[in-house]
């Protein structure tokens, strides 16, 4: 299927690991130019490196206000096709061990930026009428992870956002849909299972094991699997679609609506 990218351009966060990653090379092997922020600044040079002609790439935090007014200035008038809006999240913990302080935190770095960063492009996207963005949020914005109480309540907040958002905006091309992954062999779920185990004083490959015991297909997902969705909601084949929170769980929401 032609998902009708090349030539388009699109901002990934967190493009040099995870789900940030995968949905940058799947969209570089559809022909489209990628700009890739990351924090790493040696892990984003080797990624460009391999794609020199499809990757701008730009070092520094997505969540920081000036980094937002650097992306919005380093696009300048050019057309931006999408957004994959996704950055790490907070560390994992029960709400008995968070702090105020802690709360406040995990609302910069999980809720703030992402409002900040599409309200900043959106007048972008309005001119152009049309405008894709994907926010990669979490299974927990549908049923609550143990230990992952400040990521799970701002990222809620995120859907209520762009739910609100994707119905002010429809008519003018512009769609705006959060993808809320379950377990995938990523960095950031080693180091939820990590918490786990120490909570439950269980090894880490019992945790694994258990966990996978309750996936209905059976293992994690990978990344290149999600990225396969996310694509295709970042291509113009998926105007009719918003406003949606999608599952990519293996199943594990139960419910006839998950």
């Amino acid at each position: 299927m032609d998902l009708q990218l090349k030539n388009k351009l699109f901002l990934v966060g967190g493009a040099t690991a995870g789900f940030g990653n995968a949905v940058a090379r799947a969209l570089i092997s559809e022909g489209a130019t990628v700009i890739a922020i990351a924090r790493n600044a040696e892990n984003l040079s080797e990624f460009t490196s391999q794609y020199p002609d499809q990757i701008e790439a730009i070092n520094g935090d997505i969540t920081d206000s000036e980094m937002i007014g650097e992306i919005v200035s380093y696009i300048g008038d050019r057309p931006l096709d999408g957004i994959l809006v996704n950055a790490g999240g907070p560390p994992a913990t029960t709400v008995q061990e968070t702090s105020l302080e802690d709360w406040d935190m995990a609302y910069f770095s999980v809720m703030r930026w992402k409002v900040e960063l599409v309200m900043a492009l959106l007048p972008k996207f309005k001119k152009q009428r049309f405008g894709r963005v994907v926010f990669v949020e979490s299974i927990s914005v549908k049923m609550p992870i143990p230990n992952l109480v400040l990521s799970t309540a701002f990222r809620m907040g995120v859907v209520g956002f762009v739910k609100t958002l994707s119905n002010e905006v429809g008519k003018e091309g512009i769609t705006l849909n959060v993808m809320a992954p379950g377990y995938h062999e990523t960095d950031a779920v080693k180091r939820v299972l990590q918490k786990k185990s120490e909570v439950e004083s269980l090894s880490y490959e019992d945790i694994q094991r258990n966990l996978e015991k309750n996936i209905p297909v059976g293992r994690m997902g990978q990344a290149d699997e999600f990225a396969s969705m996310a694509v295709w909601l970042l291509s113009p084949l998926s105007g009719y679609v918003t406003g949606q929170t999608i599952s990519v769980d293996g199943g594990v929401m139960s419910g006839s609506f998950g």
